[in-house]
C-alpha cells in the first residue's frame, strides 16, 4: 500500500474514534450509578439491580449491571449494542436472553427485555437536566406470569 494512502487510513481512522468517543462522552447516560433505595420502589420478590455502568465498546455501549435477585443471590450481566431499537443479546441474566434500547433524545431512553422470544418487560429511563440522577422505570411480568413496577433511582458516581 503506498505511503500516502496508509496515512490518510490511519488519519480517518484516528478522527473516527475520537468523534465516536467524544458523542458517548457527551451521551449523558454514559457512566457509573448506584442505586438510591430511598427514593426508588422496587416491586419484593423482584431483582435489585445496585450498580449499572455504561460505556463505551467501538461503536457500540456496552451496559454491565450488579445486584442481587430475589432471594438476595449476586447477579450480574451484560448487554453490548446500540440503542437502535434492536435486540442484542444479554449475557449472564437468568430471567432475560435479549434488551433493546432506543434512544429519544440526549436524556430520555426506552428498552425491552426480551426472554425466549417474548416480551418480559420494558422501561424508561430518564437522565435528570443536571446529569446527577437518573430514573429507572420497569413494568413486565416475572416468571411467574405476575405483574410488577419498579421505579430505581440511581445517583451518578
Amino acid at each position: 500500500m503506498a505511503p500516502m494512502k496508509t496515512k490518510t487510513i490511519r488519519l480517518t481512522l484516528a478522527v473516527s474514534f475520537l468523534l465516536g468517543a467524544a458523542c458517548f462522552a457527551a451521551n449523558p447516560q454514559m457512566g457509573t450509578w448506584k442505586l438510591n433505595e430511598a427514593k426508588s420502589k422496587i416491586t419484593p420478590k423482584t431483582a435489585k439491580y445496585t450498580t449499572v455502568v455504561y460505556e463505551a465498546a467501538g461503536d457500540k455501549v456496552k451496559v454491565t449491571v450488579s445486584g442481587v435477585d430475589a432471594k438476595g443471590k449476586a447477579l450480574r450481566n451484560l448487554w453490548t449494542g446500540k440503542f437502535d431499537g434492536k435486540d442484542y443479546p444479554v449475557i449472564g441474566d437468568p430471567t432475560s436472553d435479549a434488551r433493546s434500547y432506543k434512544q429519544r433524545d440526549d436524556r430520555n431512553a426506552e428498552f425491552n427485555v426480551m426472554y425466549h422470544g417474548r416480551l418480559a418487560g420494558s422501561g424508561r429511563v430518564v437522565v435528570s437536566a443536571d446529569g446527577k440522577s437518573r430514573t429507572v422505570t420497569t413494568s413486565g411480568t416475572d416468571r411467574d406470569g405476575k405483574a410488577f413496577k419498579n421505579v430505581s433511582v440511581y445517583d451518578k458516581q
